[in-house]
């Protein structure tokens, strides 16, 4: 274990202005807070937090970050509290190892639902103070260092854990190498096999191929001393982690892979970055599509670095990125650089962004998410993608992750005008929606004063501001159309008892019913949530019981059963009285009633045991008997009210609604309607295709049997 003398040594060497007497009191009380407690490795707990301290100094961060890291599990692991160490070390150092302790509670590998809530609260803590995720992502990259300590069913949960949290949280945050590391680490644990298979294969080619990494080092070494560059040149072999996923993504073996090497070179002036990049195209070929300026188009974590491919020594291709030490810094030490310490005060580093902008960006867009799934996904979209780079006509710049569509252009620029979208050019030429944007394209979006979000957009857009706003609109448009058919069938439901369905009594009908206001009660109503008819009945349940009509109850309705033989209409065909029907015994579990001429019926040609003669009972029967039909409409107001009213004009009640496709022209919808019999269901089909703004009109049956004799159909203007 570090000794206190040392780490403290560590953190004199970039901040010579350090608190030593600080760091020694925490070690001493951290140190004495886990006395007795041991690792499962063996070793004493309080390894594991200096170790976290040693790991953060390299990253030169301030005193109270190191000495959170010092006391990071004292809250949650031993006798320790909060008040304590407020009154020991001060009310910033404890709010930081409050925060970390916070953040180990949430159990992110938890249910969606959970897991969503732990994300907001995660979010939150690195608002108040981002030095405790670093904290955090120390503290996970130690344990994974030494998971092999752990239960192999925790080991697997914590992999999980990484690989889908803490690596590309490492990465948004623009700490490359943590998260290559992180990655890697639960590689190895997932995915064993596959690992030790690559590390294998980088053998043999070393074997193969000699020093290559040594070998194209020199090469570029040489052609920038030439040029009168100086800079420094590191080469290495990528991770096996990111060669599997490339093979993955690709879809191809580890022999057809090119890159696997990546070189890095670091000069001085800004202007040397793009000599040193002449210098390599002039020397070796650039491999088209694999050029990225990320220095005239940084990244929103302040990355700045200039990447391209090229055909190297024997033809293999090597990725080449070239930057300044400045921004070489904020590469590899990412958010971390905004605290970075030199020579006792805060390091001044002109790339280095206030992180927090980034924070507050994700934690406007997340506010605007109206549940867990749409909240985890926009989560999930802006930490796993990276970032392209489109112009507006007026040469404006937008960022936007790699798989932006010009849905998520137009809703990046405002809202307004993602919603009014009609089309997209880009470059000039017209596109269709779902078009793919890439780097330098220029995008124009056309749009319409009448165009409105349709329900397609949600599977175009990739990112999560774009389906958020997309899901509002369509949810606010939904229960616009849900409170106009709410009030229409309402109204209808308050004639048949003699009433008016005024503002006060659709009030008092919210009131009773435990909602705020009658607008909530007509949606409720337009969404079948709750029935029209029930709302009178609760307003004046003397007028809702009617008495029966000498109608034939329905146990009557069915000639050629036992009277205790149990009976249902079948779904498929919806069997009415007047229609020729046949029953189909059960065995044991009563009788399907079907229409004579039902599909259906075919199934059942060899097993004539089964089939049972019946016939509807003579005389009046009860509109109980639920059909569905199926309309087109026209979208304008007041359609679906009219057509509501003709219903309950032939006596006619609506059961149920439901909407199958929205047009910006048109509507589909299902409306299940209880009639008598065939005569009555005649008549509403007659009186709906009386309306003009009634396109089509039929009986609707299950997919894949045909139509009965009643329809009315008119060829859609």
């Amino acid at each position: 274990m570090i000794e206190v003398e040392d780490l403290i040594a560590l953190v004199r060497a970039y901040n010579p202005r350090t608190d030593a007497t600080l760091i020694r009191q925490a070690y001493a009380y951290g140190a004495a807070m886990h006395d007795g407690q041991m690792r499962r490795s063996g070793e004493p707990y309080f390894t594991h937090p200096v170790e976290v301290a040693s790991l953060l100094t390299e990253q030169r961060l301030d005193d109270a970050t190191i000495v959170t890291a010092l006391l990071h599990d004292t809250i949650e692991d031993t006798r320790s509290t909060y008040s304590e160490i407020e009154a020991r070390f001060g009310t910033e150092i404890a709010g930081m190892v409050d925060g970390v302790t916070k953040l180990t509670n949430l159990e992110l590998t938890s249910s969606e639902t959970k897991q969503a809530e732990n994300f907001r609260k995660l979010f939150m803590a690195m608002s108040k103070d981002l030095r405790v995720i670093l904290v955090k992502l120390t503290d996970r990259l130690h344990n994974m260092r030494t998971i092999r300590h752990m239960a192999s069913h925790k080991q697997g949960q914590k992999a999980h854990e990484t690989m889908e949290i803490y690596a590309p949280l490492a990465g948004r945050m623009g700490m490359q190498w943590m998260r290559e590391e992180l990655e890697d680490l639960s590689f190895s644990v997932l995915n064993p096999e596959a690992r030790t298979s690559i590390l294998r294969r980088f053998a043999v080619l070393q074997r193969e191929s000699g020093d290559v990494i040594r070998r194209i080092t020199n090469d570029i070494e040489i052609e920038l001393n030439r040029a009168k560059i100086e800079a420094s040149v590191m080469g290495r072999a990528k991770r096996p982690f990111s060669i599997w996923r490339k093979m993955e993504e690709k879809e191809i073996g580890f022999s057809r892979l090119s890159d696997v090497y990546g070189f890095r070179i670091v000069v001085g002036p800004d202007a040397d970055c793009y000599r040193a990049l002449g210098v390599i195209h002039q020397r070796w070929r650039s491999v088209p599509g694999r050029f990225k300026d990320y220095i005239s188009q940084p990244k929103s974590n302040g990355y700045r670095s200039i990447h391209t491919t090229v055909s190297g020594r024997d033809g293999k291709r090597v990725e080449v990125q070239i930057r300044t030490r400045e921004m070489h810094e904020v590469a590899e030490r990412g958010v971390a650089a905004h605290w970075s310490y030199r020579d006792g005060v805060r390091a001044e580093n002109r790339f280095a962004v206030d992180p927090a902008e980034w924070l507050r960006m994700m934690n406007e867009r997340f506010e605007e998410a109206s549940d867990h799934a749409e909240f985890m996904e926009a989560v999930k979209l802006e930490m796993y993608t990276d970032q392209v780079f489109c112009f507006t006509p007026k040469g404006d710049v937008v960022k936007l992750p790699k798989g932006a569509t010009p849905i998520d252009f137009a809703y990046s620029i405002h809202t307004r005008i993602g919603h009014r979208t009609v089309a997209a050019k880009v470059d000039g030429m017209r596109v269709p929606l779902w078009t793919r944007l890439r780097n330098g394209q220029s995008v124009e979006i056309v749009t319409a004063e009448a165009q409105a979000p349709q329900d397609s957009w949600i599977d175009i857009a990739t990112t999560g501001r774009a389906k958020s706003a997309i899901r509002r609109a369509l949810k606010a448009e939904r229960r616009s159309g849900h409170i106009r058919l709410g009030r229409e069938l309402a109204r209808a439901a308050f004639a048949q008892v003699g009433k008016r369905a005024t503002d006060k009594a659709l009030r008092t009908a919210a009131a009773s019913l435990g909602l705020s206001r009658d607008e909530d009660l007509l949606a409720a109503i337009g969404a079948s949530e709750i029935s029209a008819r029930s709302v009178v009945a609760n307003l004046y349940p003397e007028l809702a019981q009617v008495p029966p009509a000498p109608d034939v109850a329905p146990e009557e309705a069915i000639v050629g059963l036992d009277p205790k033989a149990h009976f249902d209409r079948a779904p498929c065909c919806q069997p009415v009285p007047g229609e020729r029907i046949v029953g189909i015994s059960n065995k044991g579990h009563g009788v399907t009633v079907h229409a004579i001429d039902c599909p259906r019926m075919a199934e059942f040609e060899d097993q004539p045991d089964r089939w049972i003669d019946l016939q509807w009972q003579p005389g009046h029967h009860a509109p109980r008997n639920a059909v569905t039909l199926e309309m087109v409409i026209s979208n304008a107001p007041g359609v679906l009210g009219r057509i509501c009213i003709l219903i309950a004009e032939q006596n006619a009640n609506i059961a149920d609604l439901r909407f199958v496709d929205r047009k910006p022209d048109f509507f589909r919808l299902l409306i299940d309607v209880e009639v008598r019999d065939r005569e009555h269901l005649h008549g509403v089909i007659m009186a709906a295709d009386t309306e003009s703004d009634v396109a089509q009109v039929r009986r609707h049956r299950e997919e894949g049997t045909r139509r009965v004799p009643f329809r009315s159909e008119r060829a859609t203007a």
